[in-house]
């Protein structure tokens, strides 16, 4: 069971560090931890996401739990799944992005609240550690199923409002994104790239965070005159964009137009992570919205839009969070949020996000420590002129240039990001901050 047990989900490579045994048990221990009566369980295409969710059904339905099985879906589609069926709880089984032999288990409480390692994994894993599950029930859960799918489509499709007809390139990486891209049917003109399931990923690893990752829609941008493309990930919760030219847009950048979109209907709070170019922040006052920051992380995000009642959060990692779907991810709103803005203008993508790009960004520099916290002492001691909070390890704030450095939660890592109005401000500082962190 080494380290399956993360600070978002539970994740590990099938039939070694997760098994169908292990599966049961942790459906007994979430049944036990939540005192459940009606779960939703949906899975990605991976071959062994079949048997784990037998295995955790079972677990659920020997504590008296009733089962709804959402069958094959994205993320986003089992989190709006759980809002609409008033469930006390619900699980993906998907390991998101990881190669194909890695599975795991997505935990949230009723209205898609999300269950991480400090707010309940940890109980889990110690329910199943020590074996101490509630009693089986006297009569066992029932398991039925409901397709999910057509009413999330229906949903998304209603942020569509689209004032010219609107064609981008959709990298679905042999995943979910196959289901997520359903919603698009009948309102962009879209082509699919590696659009038939298949849980090896024989193409790509589906991470659009990876550039690596993006080259094929790229490629098949460049080549068929599209107004953008898309690449999903494995689990369809987060999502890459390219412009009319294949160009990568950053995913701050993409926030800050998703932003702009949803302001012009209603005003309201949007959240942006700490890592985000300052221009976000801008762009958001500048159509009449709410700016406020996050930390990384999308149990933290999601809690803090639920305590604001925020409209919109976009996390630098490609996740896009709206209050209409139950306050976390909806790779098909983002999408439709950036089709509307194209849609309104006579320029092409690649001029909609130029000014906004009014900075030069670092891009986020790991560095292994062998001390963490004298890292992060270091740092605190040098920069005491600048407007230093720590909302999410230590950042700092000057008049022209800026920069956070972060903990990783699991291993010796830190990492840091930096923003100027330069390159050359930007490398400096960058230069400076890396042989102060790897002294």
């Amino acid at each position: 069971m080494a380290g399956i047990f993360k600070a978002y989900d539970i994740r590990g490579v099938y039939g070694d560090t997760l098994t169908e045994e292990l599966g049961e048990k942790i459906g007994r221990a979430y049944a036990t931890l939540l005192k459940c009566k009606k779960v939703v369980v949906g899975r990605d295409m991976r071959p062994h996401s079949k048997p784990l969710f037998e295995a955790l059904a079972r677990g659920l339905t020997l504590q008296g739990c009733d089962v709804v099985d959402l069958g094959m879906c994205s993320t986003p589609m089992s989190y709006y799944g759980n809002g609409l069926l008033d469930a006390d709880g619900s699980v993906m089984i998907t390991a998101s992005h990881n190669p194909g032999e890695w599975n795991g288990f997505k935990l949230c409480r009723a209205q898609a609240v999300p269950i991480s390692g400090v707010t309940g994994i940890l109980d889990v894993e110690r329910i199943v550690n020590e074996e101490t599950f509630d009693a089986p029930a006297e009569t066992v859960g029932t398991v039925s199923t409901y397709d999910i799918v057509p009413e999330y489509i229906a949903h998304v499709k209603k942020h569509a409002h689209l004032q010219r007809p609107v064609r981008i390139a959709v990298d679905m990486a042999n995943a979910m994104g196959i289901y997520e891209a359903r919603a698009f049917e009948g309102v962009l003109d879209f082509d699919p790239l590696f659009g038939e399931l298949d849980g090896s990923f024989p193409n790509h690893e589906a991470n659009p965070l990876q550039l690596d990752t993006l080259e094929s829609v790229q490629k098949m941008v460049r080549e068929g005159g599209y107004d953008f493309g898309i690449a999903f990930d494995g689990d369809a919760d987060r999502a890459g964009f390219v412009d009319e030219k294949g160009n990568v847009i950053p995913m701050d950048i993409i926030t800050a137009l998703i932003a702009e979109d949803l302001l012009a209907e209603q005003k309201g709070v949007v959240f942006y992570d700490l890592r985000s170019s300052w221009s976000v922040k801008e762009v958001i006052e500048e159509n009449g919205g709410t700016p406020m920051m996050s930390r990384v992380g999308h149990a933290f995000i999601k809690q803090q839009m639920r305590d604001e009642d925020a409209m919109f959060a976009g996390e630098l990692s490609g996740h896009y969070y709206f209050r209409d779907n139950y306050y976390t991810e909806s790779s098909a709103m983002a999408t439709f949020c950036v089709a509307n803005i194209v849609s309104r203008s006579d320029k092409p993508l690649s001029e909609l996000v130029a000014p906004i790009q009014r900075y030069v960004a670092s891009g986020e520099i790991n560095s292994t420590v062998a001390d963490t916290e004298a890292v992060l002492n270091r740092i605190r001691e040098k920069y005491t002129d600048g407007n230093m909070f720590e909302l999410d390890g230590v950042s700092v704030d000057y008049e022209d240039w800026w920069f956070n450095v972060r903990c990783s939660n699991t291993e010796p890592l830190v990492r840091l990001n930096l923003e100027a109005p330069t390159q050359e401000k930007m490398a400096e500082k960058r230069d400076e901050l890396l042989a102060l962190i790897r002294e």
